[in-house]
């Protein structure tokens, strides 16, 4: 059995194959998000901008948000890959940025918050 998970771990690390998404835990994840920021069915804008439509979002256009103009000029178009680079360290990824958090650093989690966050379309529903 041990060699068995050995040679698992050894062919997804050869491969790049990252573990499976869990949306549920990153909804629990999302917690830390919360302070600032809304998702799903009637989510508005909090200290942060709305998270509904996320993925392939352009960075600073979301309506009646007052962004920095670090964030409304940076170019980003959201995806997995920004995301994941840009919530270990936000001020990183955007200097100027008007979020003020330390960032995300444990991979499982940010994997997690991608897969829940990525599920809402633009109004909040969860895409089919």
């Amino acid at each position: 059995m041990m060699k068995r998970l050995v040679a698992a771990a050894a062919l997804i690390a050869a491969t790049g194959m990252a573990p499976a998404q869990d949306a549920e835990h990153g909804a629990t994840v999302f917690k830390k998000c919360m302070p600032c920021h809304n998702i799903g069915p009637g989510a508005t804008n909090k200290v942060g901008p709305l998270l509904n439509g996320l993925d392939g979002r352009h960075s600073g256009n979301v309506a009646d948000y007052s962004y920095s103009d670090a964030n409304k000029n940076s170019g980003i178009v959201w995806g997995e890959a920004t995301f994941k680079e840009y919530i270990k360290n936000p001020r990183a990824k955007i200097p100027g940025t008007k979020m003020v958090f330390a960032g995300i650093k444990d991979e499982k989690d940010i994997n997690d918050l991608w897969a829940y966050l990525k599920q809402f379309d633009a109004e909040g529903n969860i895409k089919k």
